[in-house]
């Protein structure tokens, strides 16, 4: 079995992890629809606890379609991460386009209050041909 492909970034003491893979089973490529999901790990290797309040998501397809997606948490959650914790979490995304890729921040809040934003990286998302 082949490897899958992961993109890691890390900034303000946050490391985040991003596996994404194509979901043919939940996909209708005759109809332009591409499902896929992905896989995210998010480690604090900073020296103060932070909790994540809101993410920030910019997904682009081949087409030029963009959409920008903003809330609060992650899958519901709001997590607390004590320095050397990880939280990980999966989701997905439908694509008019074979192609395209996601990238964003999330907004943590340190515990002596100050707030700042962790990069996601551009993550390359692409059906198999």
């Amino acid at each position: 079995m082949p490897s899958r492909p992961f993109f890691y970034r890390e900034s303000h003491g946050i490391r985040v992890t991003v596996r994404p893979r194509f979901v043919p089973a939940q996909s209708l490529p005759a109809a332009g629809r591409f499902v896929f999901a992905y896989f995210v790990r998010i480690e604090n290797v900073g020296a103060q606890a932070v909790q994540l309040r809101s993410r920030r998501w910019l997904i682009h397809d081949a087409l030029g379609d963009d959409v920008e997606v903003v809330g609060d948490g992650v899958v519901g959650q709001q997590p607390t991460l004590p320095p050397g914790t990880v939280y990980e979490y999966s989701s997905f995304c439908v694509l008019g386009a074979s192609s395209g890729y996601m990238e964003g921040h999330y907004t943590f809040v340190r515990a002596d209050g100050s707030v700042f934003d962790a990069q996601i990286p551009r993550f390359e998302l692409a059906a198999p041909a």
